[in-house]
C-alpha cells in the first residue's frame, strides 16, 4: 500500500486523511470549537495579521532551531499540547505522542483527561510534562499532586480556563457525550471506519479493557461509558487562587499555568511562584469570542516579570511559530494537527509532522535573515494597519 505520508506536505494535510480514518464522532471532537467558532477562526486570522520584515545578506548557514525552556535544551521550539482522549484516536494515543516528542527533542504536555496512566508514558517518554485538571476538594487535589510527583513529573501544567464545562453543539451533532452512550448509529460509525475499529478500539479493549480516565485524581477514574464521567469533569467550579498557591506550597518541581489571558492574571501567577505560563485559550474550546493568544501575548508578558511565557492555539506552519517568538513567546504548542498524524499513521505520523513544522522553522528562519531564535523581536514583525505593513 502507498505511504499516506508522502502526501502530508504541511499540518493541515493531516486534517482531511484524519476525517477519513476516524468515526465521525471520534473526529468532531477533536477537531470541533463552541458555539460559532469566533476564536478558532480568529486564533489564525491573528497570525495572518502580522507580516514579515525580513533581512538580507545575512550567512545563516549555520542556523539554529535549538531553544531553552525551563532550563532545558529543545531541537526546536514547537511542542505537543495536552490533547484529552488521544487513546481514542489512535492506540494508545498518549504514548505515541509522548515517545515521538521525546524522540524529537521536544516538549510535550499529557493531558490529564487521558485514557492511560501517567506512570506509564512516564516511563515510556522521560521528561513528558504533565497537565493536571483539578479535583473538586482539597484531600484529593493533594494526593493527586503527590502521585505526579511519585510518577517521576518534574513540570506540572495545570489548566486553568475550564471552570465549567463548554457549549461543544457540534460534538452533540454529531453522536459524541461524555459519557460515550452505545447506540446504532454509533455502532455503525465503528463499522464503517474497519481501521479505527479494529487497529485502535478492539485493539485496546482486547489488549487493556475499556478505557478509563486514569488521571483526574490519584486513583482510578470513571470508564469512559460510565455515568459518573460528568461528575469527575464538573468539580471545579469553587477552584480559586487559593487552590494554587497551596498547589505551589506542595509541588517542589516547576509549576506553569496554561490559559492565561489577562495580564492581571500572569500577575498573580508570578506573585505565587510559577515558573511560566501558557497564554492559551484552549484552542479555541472554550469561551467563544475570548481573544486570540497572539494579541493577548504582548500584555502577558508586561505583566510577567520573570516568568517564561509559551503560547498555544491556531499554531499551524513554522511562520506562526517565528511570529509568536518575535513577540516573545518563549516556544510554541501545537494540539489538533498532532492528534490527526497519530490517527494517520501511529508515532510515525507525530514524527513526521514534528520534523514537518520544525524544518519550516529553520527554512523560514533564512528567509528571515536569522541565525538563532534569541534574535528574534518585535523588528521583524509589521501588523495589519502599521505603517510599513503590506498583505500579501
Amino acid at each position: 500500500m502507498p505511504d499516506p505520508l508522502r502526501r502530508m506536505l504541511s499540518l493541515h494535510d493531516f486534517e482531511p486523511a484524519a476525517r477519513k480514518r476516524l468515526p465521525k464522532p471520534i473526529h468532531a471532537y477533536v477537531s470541533g470549537a463552541v458555539e460559532d467558532g469566533q476564536s478558532e477562526r480568529g486564533n489564525r486570522e491573528a497570525f495572518a495579521g502580522y507580516a514579515f520584515r525580513p533581512k538580507v545578506l545575512v550567512d545563516v548557514s549555520a542556523r539554529s532551531t535549538r531553544c531553552t525552556v525551563l532550563g532545558r535544551e529543545y531541537a526546536a521550539p514547537v511542542g505537543v499540547a495536552p490533547m484529552g482522549i488521544s487513546a481514542l484516536s489512535c492506540y494508545r494515543g498518549d504514548i505515541v505522542l509522548a515517545r515521538a516528542a521525546f524522540e524529537a527533542g521536544v516538549p510535550c504536555i499529557m493531558s490529564g483527561s487521558s485514557l492511560i496512566r501517567l506512570e506509564t508514558v512516564m516511563e515510556a517518554a522521560p521528561g513528558t510534562w504533565f497537565q493536571a485538571y483539578l479535583p473538586g476538594d482539597e484531600a484529593r487535589i493533594a494526593a493527586l499532586i503527590d502521585r505526579i510527583a511519585a510518577a517521576g513529573v518534574t513540570t506540572l501544567v495545570l489548566t486553568v480556563d475550564t471552570p465549567v464545562a463548554a457549549n461543544r453543539e457540534n460534538n452533540v451533532r454529531a453522536g459524541f457525550s461524555t459519557p460515550l452512550r452505545p447506540s446504532a448509529g454509533l455502532a455503525w460509525q465503528g463499522l464503517t471506519h474497519p481501521r479505527w475499529l479494529f487497529g485502535t478500539f478492539l485493539r485496546t479493549l482486547a489488549r487493556h479493557g475499556m478505557p478509563h480516565f486514569e488521571n483526574n485524581y490519584a486513583t482510578r477514574g470513571a470508564p469512559i461509558l460510565s455515568a459518573s464521567v460528568l461528575r469527575d469533569f464538573s468539580d471545579r467550579g469553587h477552584l480559586n487562587w487559593r487552590h494554587v498557591a497551596a498547589i505551589r506550597r506542595r509541588w517542589q518541581g516547576q509549576m506553569v499555568l496554561k490559559g492565561i489571558l489577562h495580564p492581571d492574571d500572569a500577575r498573580s501567577a508570578r506573585a505565587l511562584g510559577m515558573d511560566a505560563v501558557i497564554v492559551s485559550n484552549h484552542g479555541g474550546r472554550q469561551l467563544d469570542g475570548s481573544m486570540s493568544p497572539l494579541h493577548a501575548l504582548p500584555a502577558i508578558l508586561d505583566a510577567a516579570g520573570g516568568m517564561e511565557v509559551m503560547l498555544d492555539s491556531g499554531v499551524r506552519r513554522g511562520s506562526d511559530v517565528l511570529k509568536a517568538m518575535a513577540l516573545g513567546a518563549r516556544c510554541v504548542f501545537v494540539g489538533r494537527p498532532f492528534n490527526y498524524a497519530a490517527a494517520v499513521a501511529g508515532q510515525r505520523g507525530v514524527a513526521h509532522a514534528l520534523g514537518l513544522i520544525a524544518e519550516e522553522v529553520r527554512r523560514n528562519m533564512g528567509l528571515l535573515g536569522v541565525v538563532d531564535l534569541p534574535e528574534l523581536d518585535a523588528g521583524f514583525l509589521r501588523r495589519a494597519g502599521e505603517e510599513g505593513y503590506r498583505a500579501s
